[in-house]
């Protein structure tokens, strides 16, 4: 299988992996055909996010023990869905992104442009 590549079309990086984030709960922002929410991208969520995703009745602040799901905090790296991602990014509470640890996959549904102005690294 070959590997796995960022946007910036480098070898993908870890996202996190306190807390263990990844569709796979691998540390990293992969997909594959399981993953129907495409966790695509790598984020360092912040509270207004967190308070958008619940709004969207995806609450990401409770834990979910059956799921590896710790629950987030603002400044946990988590890999997110990239359509949330977008749809956060539309209403203008998109948290920041880490490009490295970011699926080449995410340039599908968002422009390179877009992500780099939540860029981290």
């Amino acid at each position: 299988m070959p590997e796995a590549k960022n946007v910036l079309r480098q070898p993908l990086q870890p996202c996190s992996t306190d807390p263990m984030t990844g569709f796979y709960r691998d540390g990293c922002c992969r997909a594959g055909a399981e993953d129907y929410g495409l966790h695509l991208v790598c984020s360092i969520v912040t509270e207004e996010f967190l308070a958008f995703s619940k709004s969207r009745g995806n609450d990401l602040t409770t834990p979910v023990p059956e799921y590896d799901f710790p629950g987030l905090v603002p400044g946990d790296r988590w890999c997110l869905c990239v359509l949330r991602w977008k749809e956060a990014f539309e209403a203008g509470v998109a948290p920041q992104v880490v490009l490295g640890a970011t699926h080449i996959s995410t340039l599908e549904f968002v422009d390179l442009d877009d992500l780099q102005q939540f860029a981290v690294d």
